[in-house]
């Protein structure tokens, strides 16, 4: 018997390869089989994490210039066997590093984005996996961009500065000062929207408001990005402005579609090829993936269904484990997943139920009963 554990972190309790490892351990109890545990994430919040771990990857941890240009303690993963960094953008420029109440989409940057990118290239790393969700900014990938060397100017020739504000001031750019190595780099980008970068369905009307942006400085600040997109069309001689995802993070998928070459691909398919989950799925009897609460929403393209899609390219019966299971995970059968199971065996508080000890307990003794029936 082969079976493949790909599971989602049981956010505040486990991490990806806790939770596959005590699976694990619980099958093994109950059968003598080839189990094979890999991270699962994503492209969001804890995906460098879930890699570094998984993949015995190395934290390469520096300070950088945060969304409000305090300094910001980040860290990105190095996988060496692949010569690849695993970044979160919200590690330099996320909303949860702004002070509650001071949000100010006006003036944030994705500086520190280019600060983490240039530190991993100049240490000679190639291949870029970045994920841009959580982002506190609305600068077109401007700020990124003029950390990696390319420089947006006004009428007199003079660098316009950073953040949102500046955007309607550009008037040309100039790579003159560009970081030459950026052409030997390749990027592929985390980026699950499908809004274009301008517009009523663009960055700036969409997501603005929750970073801050006011109704009266909604039309402003879109204009502003549409001359900056304009202008970078200009520039490159790119046609990207209207294409799906352009206006993930504020703009920052723009920057790296239009000047940095990237391909923008769904996260959980990005981490599916990144941890090769297709090729340790062949010949495979069962799979187990999860995560800490299947509802409705896991049905919506979110990891488990992921891996469940391509347990059924593989003919294998995939079950999901859950701390919680919602009335609406119903949907997830409808999507791929053979079944689904708490692991809860007792009446608990949420807090007793999320502590790390009792989560393991739980989900190696729900695996074992599990596969009891399957010897």
């Amino acid at each position: 018997m082969k079976v493949v554990i790909a599971i989602d972190s049981f956010k505040g309790s486990l991490s990806s390869m806790d939770a596959g490892n005590a699976i694990k351990a619980g099958i093994l109890k109950a059968v003598d089989a080839q189990v094979i545990v890999k991270p699962l994430a994503d492209g969001g919040e804890g995906t460098t994490d879930a890699l570094i771990e998984g993949l015995g990857g190395e934290k390469i941890s520096l300070t950088v210039k945060g969304p409000l240009e305090t300094p910001a303690q980040a860290y990105y993963g190095y996988l060496k066997e692949t010569n690849t960094a695993i970044m979160e953008m919200a590690m330099a420029s996320g909303i949860t590093l702004v002070p509650r109440g001071s949000l100010n989409p006006l003036a944030a940057t994705t500086y520190g984005v280019g600060e983490m990118i240039k530190d991993a290239a100049q240490r000679g790393i190639r291949n870029f996996i970045i994920g841009i969700g959580g982002s506190a900014t609305n600068d077109g990938g401007t700020g990124m961009l003029t950390a990696l060397g390319y420089e947006f100017l006004d009428a007199q020739g003079q660098p316009v500065g950073l953040g949102a504000q500046c955007l309607e001031k550009i008037v040309s750019i100039s790579d003159k000062n560009r970081l030459s190595i950026l052409d030997e780099c390749h990027f592929q980008i985390a980026c699950d929207v499908e809004n274009p970068l301008c517009g009523p369905k663009g960055s700036t009307y969409i997501y603005g408001p929750q970073k801050g942006v006011t109704e009266s400085q909604l039309p402003i600040l879109d204009k502003g990005m549409e001359n900056y997109g304009k202008a970078a069309e200009a520039f490159t001689g790119k046609s990207t402005m209207t294409i799906a995802g352009t206006g993930a993070a504020g703009g920052l998928g723009f920057a790296f579609l239009t000047f940095l070459n990237a391909t923008l691909k769904s996260g959980i398919d990005l981490i599916l090829d990144a941890v090769a989950l297709e090729t340790a799925m062949d010949s495979a009897d069962y799979v187990i993936t999860g995560e800490g609460r299947l509802d409705q929403q896991t049905a919506m393209g979110k990891g488990p269904m992921g891996v469940a899609r391509l347990g059924k390219k593989y003919g294998a019966k995939t079950i999901a484990l859950a701390g919680s299971v919602t009335d609406g995970a119903a949907a997830c059968n409808d999507a791929g997943l053979d079944g689904y199971f708490s692991i809860l065996s007792s009446v608990c508080t949420l807090e007793e139920a999320m502590a790390p000890d009792i989560a393991r307990k739980n989900l190696s003794l729900t695996a074992e009963q599990l596969f009891r029936l399957f010897k």
